[in-house]
């Protein structure tokens, strides 16, 4: 999948609404992948491929092909039931002159008839995607119009179908070229507007993907807010409207700890903070000899279960553990206030590497 660095399909939304947030991302660092992403990437990659050759197999899990592969095929069908529409998979689409540098890949784009289709795979369970006035799937529309490989699906066609294939759902929603058109010049203006020193930012639900929100000056100055105001003094109508926002409060949060603690780990100083090792758990030296330990004490019913039982657990059935049989392994690093008494971590390799790419 193929994105522009200015606006995709999949920031479409966010540009538009907050032009300005496009000079914010641009100075963030680059996000690591999930495993949802890497997930998400190898199911767009195996669909694509099959839809190229119908002969091809998948190499994927036993338990993605079924959960998820066969049946955005199935509902594929409910679009072409007769077979009969044409298709490309993974094409490169963009705006030309009109807008240089943007520019993004569709997953699916046919034609039936005097329908133009623009498709797009989402394999995420968690958040529901809806198919009416979907930025993305009309950004796709709109660059496809413009990009002369991709002509062939609009020309002729007098209505325009986006589609959400979600397993286990599908969305559609019918418009007319006209409204696409609409939605290109919307685009327009917004990128153009993002090129702007002074282009304006705006929160919202476009701000969820967003990897700016930790160094927002709107987000930021929501919290601010957030944290001054007193609950005494709190209008019980205005509550409803807070906890509309809670969400992508709890999301700037998230974010705002996650990017501490990847500048931490690249060696950058963050003022007031630090990584200290996450609480220890203790685990067995040696099951076996913790096994037979134990068994002085305890019926073997109370020791085994599906393994050996914890430390912890152990504790609490007699008392006092016999000297040497745990030790305390911390699960990894988190940030914590310089007040907390546990010592920073020192990540020597990352400091190594940071040192050596100096001099080199």
């Amino acid at each position: 999948m193929q994105h522009s660095k200015i606006v995709g399909g999949s920031t479409a939304k966010r540009v538009i609404n907050c032009p300005g947030s496009v000079a914010l991302v641009a100075e963030m660092p680059p996000q690591p992948s999930s495993s949802y992403a890497e997930e998400g990437t190898l199911l767009h990659d195996e669909i694509s491929r099959f839809l190229g050759d119908l002969e091809y197999r998948f190499t994927c899990s036993q338990e993605l092909i079924q959960d998820k592969l066969w049946p955005a095929l199935d509902l594929l069908d409910e679009i072409d039931p007769d077979k009969t529409m044409e298709y490309a998979v993974e094409t490169r689409v963009g705006f030309g002159d009109l807008l240089p540098g943007v520019f993004g890949s569709t997953d699916l784009m046919g034609r039936i008839g005097n329908k133009a289709i623009i498709l797009d795979w989402k394999f995420g369970s968690g958040v529901p995607v809806p198919a009416e006035e979907n930025e993305q799937l009309m950004f796709y529309a709109a660059a496809a119009m413009r990009t002369p490989e991709a002509k062939w699906v609009f020309d002729g066609a007098t209505e325009v179908e986006l589609v959400i294939i979600q397993p286990p759902t599908i969305k559609r929603w019918t418009t007319t070229i006209e409204r696409i058109k609409q939605f290109e010049q919307t685009l327009v203006r917004a990128v153009k507007l993002a090129q702007q020193p002074d282009a304006p930012l705006k929160n919202g639900d476009h701000c969820r993907w967003c990897s700016a929100k930790p160094v927002c000056p709107v987000m930021t100055g929501a919290v601010d807010r957030a944290v001054a105001i007193k609950m005494d003094k709190i209008d019980v109508d205005k509550i409803g409207a807070y906890l509309h926002n809670a969400d992508l409060l709890e999301d700037w949060i998230k974010d705002l700890r996650a990017l501490a603690e990847e500048m931490m780990k690249k060696g950058k100083p963050v003022k007031g903070w630090k990584m200290v090792p996450k609480r220890a758990t203790r685990s067995w030296v040696k099951e076996e000899d913790a096994k037979v330990a134990l068994l002085q004490h305890l019926k073997e019913s109370e020791v085994m279960v599906t393994k050996l039982i914890s430390p912890a657990a152990a504790e609490k059935l007699i008392k006092k553990l016999p000297d040497g049989l745990t030790v305390a392994i911390s699960s990894g690093n988190t940030i914590a206030p310089e007040s907390d008494p546990r010592p920073a971590v020192v990540l020597i390799g990352q400091q190594l590497n940071a040192a050596l790419s100096k001099i080199m």
